[in-house]
């Protein structure tokens, strides 16, 4: 067991994320807006060479097979792709994607699956140091002048963090993402149900297979066993 001291962390991340902070963050002093909510984003700058992936995972999970079992996704990366995440199962960044979404009638983004782009779910995080390291295109898209473009281009202001980030990039490069089965990060919240959208909430929600991870985000009860 290796112990990393959260300060020294923050200090090496602030420089990489400040420019995202106030792109993907509630705002200042806000839970989101501290550096370390941007950790895996630029883990690979600043983990120690030798480790070459890493999984980072949210603490209101509950697992029901062998986490061993997650590591051997790292095998089904695509050539290109630096992280695997699970998509985000609520219909959040429809709501955030409105503008460029009314702007641009024919697009994906925001749409559920199979075929849209509801954006992804940081709570399951597959990092592939060594290919996030080696990739020109992926570390282009974290420099500031890219993140403002990006933004500007979409209309984003988000406010959770490393997902906002993930999320926005994947609408221009899916290529650099291996998106894990629901089933890897079975989120269990609903808010968006009860706050406009319920009549496509299902859409995004619905998840089949055996559950390997529960994700009681927004402080949900996981099921008992």
């Amino acid at each position: 067991v290796i112990v990393h001291d959260v300060n020294e962390l923050t200090e090496k991340l602030f420089p990489v994320v400040e420019a995202m902070q106030k792109h993907f963050s509630a705002g200042s002093g806000t839970y989101y807006s501290d550096s370390i909510f941007f950790l895996s984003v630029a883990m690979h700058r600043i983990m120690p060479k030798e480790i070459t992936q890493i999984i980072q995972v949210d603490l209101d999970l509950k697992y029901k097979t062998n986490i061993r079992d997650l590591f051997d996704e790292f095998n089904n990366f695509p050539e290109g792709a630096v992280i695997g995440i699970a998509r985000e199962m609520q219909p959040v960044y429809r709501h955030t994607f409105w503008q460029y979404r009314r702007e641009n009638p024919q697009t994906k983004v925001g749409d559920p699956p199979p075929d849209g782009l509801p954006g992804f779910n940081s709570g399951v995080l597959l990092l592939n140091l060594e290919a996030m390291r080696q990739s020109k295109l992926y570390n282009h898209l974290l420099e500031p002048a890219m993140v403002q473009k990006l933004t500007e281009k979409y209309h984003f202001k988000g406010h959770l963090g490393d997902q906002d980030f993930f999320t926005m990039v994947g609408m221009e490069h899916p290529e650099l993402f291996h998106v894990l089965d629901c089933t890897w990060n079975r989120q269990l919240c609903t808010w968006w149900k009860d706050h406009g959208y319920s009549d496509v909430f299902d859409q995004y929600f619905q998840c089949e297979g055996e559950v390997k991870i529960y994700h009681g985000n927004c402080n949900t009860p996981i099921p008992e066993d």
